[in-house]
């Protein structure tokens, strides 16, 4: 999720395990060590721009990373803000909870964290919120900050419960959705081989509803409040190598990252326009087939050249007024 979530949400988890005279020191500790896990977006490449995909989310967001982390963290820490006030223990213990939040909150949204690693490189997705959702955000951020003045464990207790409630609540709005999408289906005369239900920017009522049918991935948006509504969205024909870019030689550099970028994305890959390829789980307009990002081949590329990366983040007035009517039952 967004850095300020991550970060409200340590604070939260180290001040809860601690005392009421730690808890402004809890509150620092559980903050940087509840950001700590994205430091892997260093990890870049000035020739491959699939590297970052690739380790965003891997290895410091892993279940077995965390008490490796979090000691690492604390090691940083320690010396700088317990080592008077605090044993290495508490400070240690402070990292930990902050640093656990951080890889099981990223596997609730729809990106993708690979929190098996190293043991598998599935990408856990849980889709029971969206990346930035500032009903989750805002009331953890005024309990937390709220108990740092009043030094309350109690006040970082209940944001934690806020947080654990609301993402339940995802799972039942998400649970909803997709069961509106196999109807949606059924009543089309198809076989759903798979679906999957997005949460849209910022909320739990709009919902991005893809399914995949004999070759076809049909795309529509359902509204699930008190009752829930149906947006008819696109299709558009999965990417098949063979057919859509029969030039693409086997072994290459770009053959390869397109296999990584499929990875990625989970296989929801279709051809966007001639030699690019777009990841249709997320769009500006949730019934729309257009995807937020993609890559482009070129046919005249050397074995060795990487793919490049296109993106399509223009938010035009059309496109947030239809998004916009859907959020409000329009």
């Amino acid at each position: 999720m967004d850095p300020l979530s991550q970060g409200v949400l340590g604070i939260a988890a180290a001040q809860a395990v601690g005392k009421k005279p730690q808890a402004r020191r809890a509150a620092f500790m559980g903050l940087v060590a509840g950001l700590a896990p994205d430091a892997d977006v260093f990890i870049t490449s000035t020739t491959d721009p699939l590297l970052s995909l690739q380790f965003h989310r891997q290895f410091t967001h892993a279940l077995v990373f965390i008490p490796i982390g979090a000691l690492l963290v604390a090691l940083v820490l320690h010396p700088i803000m317990g080592r008077r006030t605090l044993c290495f223990r508490t400070t240690y213990l402070f990292c930990l909870a902050g640093y656990a939040t951080h890889g099981l909150l990223d596997a609730c949204t729809s990106y993708g964290t690979q929190l098996l690693w190293p043991f598998s490189d599935l990408r856990v997705a849980w889709n029971n919120i969206s990346i930035i959702d500032p009903l989750f955000t805002v009331p953890v951020l005024l309990l937390v900050i709220l108990g740092i003045w009043r030094r309350s464990p109690v006040l970082a207790r209940c944001a934690l419960l806020w947080a654990v409630a609301y993402l339940i609540l995802g799972v039942v709005q998400r649970d909803r959705a997709a069961a509106i999408g196999y109807d949606v289906a059924a009543t089309r005369g198809h076989v759903a081989e798979r679906l999957s239900a997005k949460p849209t920017f910022g909320n739990l009522l709009v919902w991005k509803i893809i399914y995949e049918s004999e070759g076809l991935f049909y795309v529509d948006a359902v509204r699930v409040g008190l009752g829930s509504r149906h947006h008819p969205g696109d299709a558009i024909a999965k990417l098949d190598t063979d057919r859509d870019l029969p030039w693409l030689q086997s072994g290459s550099q770009q053959a390869r990252d397109v296999e990584r970028f499929r990875w990625f994305s989970g296989d929801y890959l279709a051809l966007a326009s001639e030699n690019t390829i777009t990841d249709i789980r997320y769009s500006l307009v949730p019934n729309e087939i257009e995807g937020l990002w993609g890559i482009t081949l070129n046919p005249r590329a050397a074995p060795h050249e990487h793919v490049r990366t296109v993106g399509r983040r223009t938010v035009t007035a059309g496109k947030w007024q239809a998004f916009r009517d859907m959020l409000l039952g329009n």
